[in-house]
């Protein structure tokens, strides 16, 4: 194989070799924050541990938003929540379509300060599916949750006092929605 073959071959292995990557980075990404707790990505858990003996508490503050463009009122029922690490808790957002149509929206959530991401585990929340509005209607929809009290033995996480959740609302776009 000649040195100009050589070079193209390697060229064309480089740019599909960057193809792939480019292709795997948003799940690779994805799969990164949630196993790290990066840029406060929360972590999914089945149960809670139960309190431990410490009864060491957290303020827990809740923050809603939505994007312009989505025609609702959300907003957390309560604002700020003192738990103990380990307990199972429950919080409760409502969402209202104040629009004359049906409309899908999808939460995306966040977690600070960011080094809380790792120990904050959802059991159950309404950001894991896409949520549907009659015109006028209203939903109630619970996020339960629980500090990991593994968070008072991380130094960089440990002096933590409050940590905030927060959900953002979009439209889901009708024309990419599978069918």
């Amino acid at each position: 194989m000649t040195p100009i073959a050589r070079t193209g071959l390697l060229a064309l292995a480089l740019a599909g070799g960057m193809t792939g990557l480019g292709y795997a980075s948003v799940p690779l990404y994805r799969a990164f924050c949630q196993a790290t707790g990066f840029a406060g990505t929360t972590q999914k858990a089945e149960a809670a541990p139960g309190a431990v003996l410490s009864g060491k508490r957290v303020s827990v503050r809740f923050d809603a938003n939505h994007v312009p463009s989505l025609p609702w009122e959300f907003a957390p029922e309560k604002t700020n929540e003192p738990v103990i690490l380990g307990e199972r808790e429950i919080a409760f957002f409502t969402a209202k379509n104040l629009s004359d149509k049906p409309i899908t929206g999808r939460a995306t959530f966040n977690v600070t300060p960011s080094q809380a991401g790792k120990y904050f585990n959802k059991i159950q929340c309404f950001c894991f599916t896409e949520q549907t509005l009659l015109p006028g209607k209203q939903v109630r929809m619970p996020v339960i949750f629980y500090v990991d009290p593994k968070i008072a033995d991380d130094p960089d996480a440990n002096d933590i006092a409050e940590i905030t959740l927060s959900y953002t609302f979009y439209p889901v776009d009708e024309a990419k929605k599978p069918s």
